[in-house]
């Protein structure tokens, strides 16, 4: 018998603006073709424009109807961040919806980015914090909802404070681990600060569970030349609908946290099924080094300094907000 995939309903989401990282490919490419056919505009922010062109042709074929474009991005550059962030401003259109999902994971060697951070920890965090930053304006113009995507691997690990760029010692799922952690951790410190702040921005989290996806496949960039052992079990489990999702069904839980009415900030939303690896996209209890504020404020004051994109704080919000005095 042929295993029910799981699916949910999007509501309408015209005319609403969307920018999906790391849809090029995978859960994200399947993230902005759902987004597209609901009705949303999609912005697709690429760091290869070839496979960029390529992900257009795949949405607009299923939905030939949709407004969908690139811009350039590369988020483990924050040079690259805030050129994006300067065209999507200068644009002057409010974001709706913005899907953080591009990542890399467990390269074999330690990797740094152009600005010298861990590749992992300055791509999956960093670059993602710094584009929160950029595209603040237009997020609370258009009262979006912020979804950032973590990982299963976030459930154990920590925050590696004495070494956030693993220079003295490199473990590839340790790193990969604390940049999915301090990503989690800065969603949820991201809703607290816009409650406090009256920003108007939505924030929660998600996961994908466990899917066939391009993470742990060949990437020569990230000196992988074969795809993972564990890849290759995935891949085959996926295939004979046992336990793990697919690439379709990895993409629900974002897509439930980001567009679905009932979704709420603070909140974390994953794969349903046996050990939460696949199925329907459900709540889900916070992971234990998700559910520190301290982690979460300290993690949210270190980004701001590695990365020299600035928040306001409350004070200055208020200030802003409020009208002039008589």
């Amino acid at each position: 018998m042929a295993r029910t995939r799981p699916d949910i309903t999007l509501p309408g989401l015209a005319p609403q603006r969307a920018v999906v990282t790391g849809a090029s490919d995978g859960i994200g490419l399947g993230i902005a073709t759902r987004l597209a056919l609901a009705g949303a505009e999609v912005v697709l922010p690429v760091r290869n424009p070839q496979k960029g062109e390529a992900a257009l042709a795949w949405i607009r074929e299923r939905a030939p109807k949709a407004t969908v474009s690139l811009r350039a991005l590369d988020l483990s550059s924050l040079d690259s961040v805030a050129a994006l962030g300067e065209t999507l401003r200068e644009e002057n259109r409010p974001i709706h919806l913005l899907i953080n999902n591009a990542g890399v994971m467990t390269p074999p060697d330690r990797q740094t980015t152009v600005d010298g951070f861990e590749v992992q920890f300055g791509t999956n965090h960093l670059g993602h914090v710094a584009l929160v930053a950029q595209l603040l304006p237009l997020l609370r113009a258009g009262r979006a909802r912020v979804t950032s995507q973590v990982s299963v691997a976030a459930r154990g690990g920590a925050i590696h404070w004495e070494d956030l760029n693993w220079e003295r010692s490199y473990d590839g799922m340790g790193a990969y681990r604390q940049s999915k952690i301090a990503f989690g951790l800065f969603g949820l410190e991201l809703e607290r600060r816009s409650r406090a702040g009256g920003w108007g921005i939505t924030s929660n989290i998600s996961h994908p569970g466990v899917a066939p996806t391009n993470l742990l496949s060949a990437r020569a960039e990230l000196g992988r030349e074969q795809p993972t052992l564990g890849r290759r079990i995935i891949g085959a489990m996926a295939a004979r609908g046992l336990v793990v999702g697919t690439a379709e069904s990895a993409g629900l839980p974002a897509l439930y946290a980001a567009a679905m009415p009932d979704a709420r900030g603070g909140r974390f939303y994953g794969p349903s099924g046996l050990g939460n690896m696949g199925g329907p996209p459900a709540e889900q209890k916070l992971y234990a080094p998700l559910r520190s504020e301290e982690e979460a404020r300290r993690v949210w004051e270190v980004s701001q300094e590695l990365t020299e994109c600035r928040f306001p704080a409350a004070d200055e919000t208020q200030a802003r907000t409020s009208p002039p005095s008589t």
